[in-house]
């Protein structure tokens, strides 16, 4: 398991939130790069020297500091979509081969090279900026079909990255919360929301989420029976 490439975004227009910029543009870079924990949601802070979030209401912050995509899945939409996909094309900030990305637990850690260790979070949810990225329509449902999201991270060891670092799992859980089991919980199987609160590292605002669509209304006391 290694480290393909290192992504830092170039901000770009966004025409399809409206809003003044994005940085979904992740490219490649050389030499080094450091790795922080942002500070909290909202300032578009992100965990790469370099880089931000420009929709600050639904990215960046502690809970998404990097996003990860496995080099794999990337091939397998090269197949499907019958065009290259560079490395940082998805957004990603970390391209990955060897390890199954969606297969992570939440809370998983990982060391990637001789400092960092990052700690899996949640699944990332595409929105109208991906799709228009890719310039692809029905991109979001086909995405959501697949339930391939790659994975965020929270910082928990800061230090520096580089591309042909050696990526190392250091901690599983003791549950069965996968990306894609959470991705699928949140997004087309509501079903599957009562299994993401066995995983303690749960960002609290989808824990808050999971709680709110799955405890039973009860109805008044004096309320009349059907």
């Amino acid at each position: 398991m290694k480290l393909l490439s290192v992504n830092v975004g170039k901000p770009r227009p966004n025409p399809w939130k409206g809003l003044s910029a994005t940085g979904i543009d992740k490219r490649p870079v050389d030499g080094p790069v450091t790795v922080t924990a942002p500070g909290p949601k909202g300032t578009g802070a992100v965990g790469l020297d370099g880089d931000r979030a420009y929709d600050v209401k639904h990215h960046g912050g502690p809970d998404q500091a990097v996003y990860a995509y496995a080099r794999e899945d990337l091939d397998g939409w090269e197949a499907e979509l019958n065009r290259p996909l560079a490395n940082g094309v998805f957004g990603e900030n970390l391209t990955i081969t060897g390890l199954d990305v969606n297969a992570a637990l939440i809370g998983e850690r990982w060391r990637i090279g001789p400092d960092v260790v990052l700690e899996v979070s949640c699944p990332r949810i595409p929105c109208a900026t991906f799709q228009g990225w890719l310039e692809r329509d029905g991109w979001i449902k086909r995405f959501t079909e697949a339930a391939l999201p790659g994975a965020y991270l929270r910082v928990i060891a800061p230090g520096t990255l580089r591309t042909g670092d050696p990526v190392e799992i250091v901690h599983r859980p003791d549950h069965d919360v996968t990306i894609a089991l959470a991705f699928r919980a949140l997004t087309r199987e509501a079903a599957l929301l009562p299994r993401l609160l066995a995983a303690d590292a749960l960002p609290e605002e989808l824990t808050a989420l999971v709680h709110k669509r799955t405890i039973p209304v009860t109805p008044a006391a004096d309320a009349p029976s059907p």
